[in-house]
């Protein structure tokens, strides 16, 4: 009688035509087109296997499609920020670089850092972060197109370049009514942006933002949603040297957003502008308190998702 296989990992690199699939520790690897027939495929063999998780890189979007076939399948997945998987090979001395190895790297990966495998975002909740993703874009190339403005000397460029900023404003408009439709579409988005913006400082761009791109708020503890926000603190000591706390990593936009949040909310939010000062008054930097300050506003509004009380319950 045959041994059963042991539970397996397994890593997928992700291009435009191809997967590059890896399973360890059995390192078997193969091939399959990314298409219907591919997927079909890969899903096929993988789930005649142990499958324990499977990693796949973000790749731009082309990886969409590859989760939802495996997720669909009842396969733990769990996709990785690349610079993860690069770092990880800087430290396995995997200077090289092909399909092919970067397959196994992911592997070995899965199989050494074991991450977090979490379900997969709907059709409706890709498609709004992909709004509010769109939005931030339209808002930097505004930001850039004034800049650019203010700097033309020649009244013809100046005169095209206004016209650009008219178009990009009417498209701002459009992707906001578009967001706006898709929440209020949506009962439970609808009453998530009303808790959060129940809170002095949050508006409706930072709610929008925190539903299309945090949905893990209101269902981790605090510590593992800073983390994965980004602005946990990190300790740099050695030996007897103690350095300055930083955070970095996590998901730059939303810690963007929440940023611009919490430089409101210590003018507005009475919890949150009590905090900053006190910090400022003991010597604190201003912008290590306003960090601290957001720190303290992502707790406020994950309790707040968490208990589904909006923000005058909570303060009594």
């Amino acid at each position: 009688m045959d041994e059963p296989r042991p539970a397996c990992c397994v890593g997928i690199d992700v291009s435009k035509d191809r997967l590059d699939v890896h399973l360890r520790p059995s390192d078997e690897a193969f091939a399959v087109a990314r298409d219907g027939k591919g997927l079909e495929n890969l899903v096929e063999r993988l789930a005649a296997l142990d499958v324990s998780l499977v990693v796949l890189e973000a790749t731009g979007g082309f990886e969409t499609t590859v989760a939802a076939a495996l997720a669909g399948a009842g396969l733990p997945i769990a996709v990785v920020n690349p610079r993860q998987i690069r770092d990880f090979a800087r430290a396995l001395g995997k200077l090289a670089k092909t399909d092919a190895i970067d397959a196994k790297v992911i592997a070995i990966f899965a199989e050494k850092i074991r991450p977090q495998a979490r379900p997969i975002a709907s059709q409706e909740a890709q498609r709004l972060a992909e709004l509010v993703a769109r939005r931030r874009q339209i808002v930097e190339m505004i930001g850039m197109e004034a800049n650019r403005r203010k700097r033309a000397a020649d009244k013809r460029l100046g005169k095209k370049i206004d016209r650009h900023l008219a178009f990009l404003e009417k498209e701002l408009a459009e992707v906001d009514a578009d967001i706006d439709a898709g929440v209020r579409a949506s009962p439970a988005w609808r009453e998530t942006e009303d808790l959060l913006t129940s809170v002095p400082g949050i508006g409706p761009v930072t709610a929008r933002t925190l539903i299309a791109e945090l949905p893990e708020l209101g269902r981790l503890d605090r510590r593992k949603l800073a983390a994965l926000v980004g602005v946990a603190p990190f300790n740099r000591d050695s030996g007897t040297w103690r350095g300055h706390r930083i955070i970095g990593g996590g998901r730059t936009s939303v810690r963007n957003a929440l940023y611009m949040a919490a430089l409101v909310a210590t003018r507005y939010n009475p919890l949150v502008k009590a905090n900053y000062q006190r910090l400022v008054a003991r010597g604190r930097p201003k912008k290590v308190a306003i960090i601290a300050c957001l720190r303290q506003l992502l707790t406020i509004l994950n309790a707040i998702v968490r208990d589904a009380k909006p923000w005058a319950v909570q303060k009594a």
